[in-house]
C-alpha cells in the first residue's frame, strides 16, 4: 500500500508520485506519514522533507510552507523547495557563516528576527546538504 505525494513550490510541481512513507520538518517536530494517517494540517519550517519509495528515498529540501495530509494524498506547499542534489554544502555554510557574522555584529539597521530567520533557514540547509551526503556516501 502507497501514499499519493505531491510537492509544489511556486517554481512549479516538484516531485509527484507513490511513497511507502513520508518524513517531514513540522512546526511542532518532523512527523512521519504512512499510508492512511489521519488528515492533518500543519506547518512547515525549513528542513528535508523525505520521500520513501519502492526505488529508494527521495531527499527534498523546503525553506517552510504547509503540509495537508489525506488518508490516500500528501501534499507539500513549500514556500521553495530544491531537490537533494541541488543542496550544495558549501554554499549551505557559507549562508551559515553570513547570517551568524550578522547576529554577531549587529549594528544599526540590522533587522534581528530576518538575521535569525536567515541563520535557522542556513543551518536547516546545512543539515539537509549533510543528511544526502550520508545517501551518496
Amino acid at each position: 500500500m502507497t501514499i499519493h505525494v505531491n510537492i509544489v513550490s511556486a517554481e512549479g510541481e516538484i516531485f509527484a508520485g507513490e511513497a511507502d512513507m513520508v518524513f517531514a520538518p513540522a512546526k511542532m517536530g518532523e512527523v512521519g506519514i504512512a499510508p492512511r494517517h489521519a488528515p492533518l494540517l500543519t506547518q512547515l519550517k525549513p528542513g528535508a522533507v523525505r520521500v520513501q519509495t519502492s526505488e529508494g528515498e527521495k531527499l527534498f529540501y523546503v525553506t517552510g510552507g504547509v503540509l495537508e495530509v489525506q488518508p490516500h494524498l500528501v501534499t507539500v506547499l513549500a514556500d521553495s523547495a530544491l531537490h537533494g542534489s541541488q543542496l550544495d554544502e558549501n554554499e549551505a555554510l557559507a549562508a551559515r557563516d553570513r547570517a551568524r557574522e550578522l547576529l554577531v555584529g549587529r549594528g544599526e539597521g540590522v533587522d534581528l528576527k530576518a538575521a535569525q530567520e536567515a541563520l535557522v533557514e542556513a543551518e536547516a540547509r546545512y543539515r539537509a546538504s549533510q543528511m544526502l551526503k550520508g545517501h551518496s556516501g
